[in-house]
């Protein structure tokens, strides 16, 4: 995106390193991106393992499924906007493996946006809950 210094987005994600997963792109036009096409997760590992900030994924429902699957995931979080919709692809589909998640943090905005952040802890174990409804409304 241009920065014309009137899109702190734009500003923020041109002037920091970028990598892309991908078997098709070998030649990203936007600056400071590095293709990751071969030993993913590897390179996923070794980005994780330097210090000086966080890797963020956004938009792409495909490459966090994958990440998920490969434990390369520290922190997921999700916003829900208060619509339904009723067609698209699922960020979590029916064949998907089991995941257990501790909650973080959750915050709603004025509007109805809820923003969760949850740490994958692992496999779900399965097993008898009761729902304490005193904090529900």
């Amino acid at each position: 995106m241009a920065d014309r210094g009137i899109n702190p987005i734009a500003a923020a994600l041109n002037s920091r390193p970028k990598y892309v997963a991908s078997t098709t792109l070998t030649e990203p036009r936007w600056v400071n991106t590095t293709v990751l096409s071969s030993k993913v997760a590897a390179a996923v590992g070794e980005l994780r393992a330097k210090s000086g900030g966080e890797l963020q994924v956004h938009g792409s429902g495909a490459l966090i499924r994958w990440l998920l699957d490969n434990d390369l995931v520290d922190e997921l979080n999700l916003l829900i906007f208060p619509v339904i919709v009723g067609q698209g692809t699922r960020l979590f589909p029916d064949n998907g493996q089991d995941r257990a998640l501790e909650l973080l943090e959750s915050q709603a905005t004025p509007r109805g946006v809820t923003i969760q952040a949850y740490r994958p802890t692992g496999r779900l174990q399965v097993g008898t809950a009761t729902a304490d409804l005193k904090h529900v409304r």
